[in-house]
């Protein structure tokens, strides 16, 4: 364990004499073991909306129930964004008050609505 003290702002302070109640402590390991990767709460409805887009005709967009989102539209529009971006892919989106909407970019306009 590596001891790291911090300032008075950092700490639980006792408000009667001011000092640290309990000190922070930090387990060091080794890199190797540090997780590498992403694995976000929304990783497995991403993949399957990756999945989909990448099977959609041309001039077709993906209509996706908000009230199956496992998240806020707008969540999960940022994690399909960053996702896509990754992959290279070029989709926009849009949606309204029972839909997201989403196809692939066809035009180089990846504007969202």
């Amino acid at each position: 364990m590596i001891d790291v003290p911090l300032t008075c702002e950092e700490t639980n302070m006792d408000t009667k004499n001011g000092k640290a109640t309990d000190p922070a402590r930090f387990e060091s390991i080794s890199q190797a073991e540090v997780p590498k990767g992403r694995d976000g709460k929304h990783k497995q409805i991403i993949l399957q909306l990756l999945e989909a887009i990448e099977q959609v005709r041309d001039g077709d967009a993906l209509k996706i129930a908000l009230s199956e989102l496992p998240d806020t539209k707008e969540n999960i529009r940022s994690a399909l964004s960053r996702a896509t971006k990754q992959r290279n892919i070029d989709i926009a989106t849009s949606s309204d008050d029972n839909y997201l909407y989403a196809w692939k970019n066809s035009n180089g306009n990846g504007k969202k609505g």
